[in-house]
């Protein structure tokens, strides 16, 4: 058995991670978060009560696994220490969380140049959440990022200082308010007090864990089509959700990986700007996002949905090195009549099967679709992939053909029993 599983989104986030984090979680010693910031959520329900994590791995409500918030994720510390207190009210066990050292802290002024920025680009909305993410990723970059680790140093108030002084510059030329260095100074003290007995140097913990033979599943967070690099750019998140992003942002090499698992819905959806080849502005669109519940868990916002998308699902594979798919929401396109899965673009008159970023290029496609008959509802209690219907057998094998994976994973419903596991 490999010691490192991974769980990665394949489109725009949003497609159900949490439940396959919390199934495979069950059998792991560690739960690691890699990449992203509190923009991300993930939804679990669990005896009948909804959790929705934003930071702490999802697996540590599975009784002794440990939860690693790694190097790579941007933390809002009150947001964290938030989420922290909402476990602990309802009994769960956080003594075995651990925050990175090497993590960088989202302070006030990001989430302030986050909205600015958002504000400013009038027409050219990116679609941001306004939590700070990206002012705080490009903190890291510029080298004038502070870290947690800081949170205990003797130069902490002067990095604060610094920072506060140059960001007030920023919003003194565009009329927004500024910051007091002293209040934040303040605040993120008693923020360090609070988190002081989680924090340490999680890649030597993890290679300490990894040289016992513990099972470690890496919890992805957003998804493939948002990555920095790899996705619809300039529409993306600021860090890589991809394979890239778990190996930097934990230090886990290469080498300790086995499984990688690429999540996925039964049909495509976004939230926020950018293009959308199978987006469904109509009648089908909305009633997917009804029977799908499809609200973002950090922002509430409607998503828009639209048929799956074959051509972007098999670069994820590719981008990613998957080795088995995890549908979501069968049940959910199962109330279709007819469905679609895009099979290929049609650009310029031609057909293409090879996905791109190109914006332009993106826009200027049409989807070519297959059609599969639906009306396959009430597959909740099914346990086998074999006990499915035929046209549920007949949709889901089209899609193994053409990716070259196994679909290992189903979901027929909403709870974290109703899960076909191959």
């Amino acid at each position: 058995m490999s010691k490192v599983d991974v769980v990665l989104g394949t489109f725009y986030g949003d497609e159900g991670k949490g439940k396959i984090i919390d199934y495979l979680g069950g059998k792991a010693d560690v739960a690691l978060r890699a990449t992203g910031g509190n923009n991300a959520g993930h939804s679990i329900e669990v005896d009948g009560e909804k959790y929705v994590f934003h930071l702490i791995p999802s697996g540590i409500l599975n009784k002794g696994t440990m939860a690693i918030i790694g190097n790579g994720v941007v933390i809002d510390p009150k947001v964290l220490i938030e989420e922290i207190e909402t476990l602990k009210s309802k009994g769960k066990d956080v003594s075995k969380l651990r925050i990175s050292t090497k993590a960088h802290l989202i302070f006030p002024y990001h989430i302030g140049l986050d909205k600015m920025l958002e504000e400013n680009r009038g027409n050219n909305k990116i679609g941001t959440t306004a939590r700070g993410i990206g002012p705080c990723y490009c903190d890291k970059y510029e080298r004038c990022g502070i870290r947690v680790e800081d949170l205990y140093s003797d130069k902490f108030e002067e990095l604060v200082t610094r920072n506060v002084t140059n960001k007030n510059k920023i919003f003194k030329i565009y009329n927004y308010p500024e910051y007091d260095s002293k209040e934040i100074i303040k605040e993120y003290k008693k923020y360090a007090r609070t988190l002081k007995k989680y924090v340490c140097d999680t890649t030597s913990l993890i290679h300490k864990l990894l040289s016992e033979d513990k099972k470690i599943i890496c919890e992805g967070a957003q998804a493939t089509l948002l990555d920095i690099d790899h996705g619809s750019y300039p529409y993306v998140t600021s860090s890589n959700p991809t394979i890239g992003g778990i190996i930097t942002g934990s230090g886990i090499n290469a080498h300790d990986i086995g499984e990688v698992y690429g999540v996925m819905k039964a049909y495509s959806s976004r939230v926020g700007a950018g293009p959308f080849v199978t987006e469904q502005d109509n009648q089908i669109g909305d009633l997917i996002r009804e029977l799908g519940h499809e609200y973002g868990a950090t922002t509430k916002r409607p998503r828009r949905c639209g048929y799956l998308d074959l051509v972007a699902l098999k670069y994820a594979v590719l981008v990613n090195g998957i080795t088995a798919l995890c549908m979501n929401h069968l049940d959910t396109i199962g109330n279709l009549d007819t469905i679609k899965l895009c099979v290929a673009y049609e650009r310029n008159g031609k057909r293409i099967e090879d996905f791109t970023t190109n914006e332009k290029e993106l826009l200027e496609s049409t989807p070519i679709y297959e059609e599969f008959r639906g009306n396959f509802k009430n597959i909740s209690d099914i346990r086998k992939k074999e006990d499915l219907p035929e046209n549920a057998k007949k949709y889901i094998k089209r899609i193994e053909e053409y990716v070259g994976v196994p679909i290992k994973f189903i979901g027929v419903g909403a709870s974290r029993e109703e899960i076909i596991v191959e």
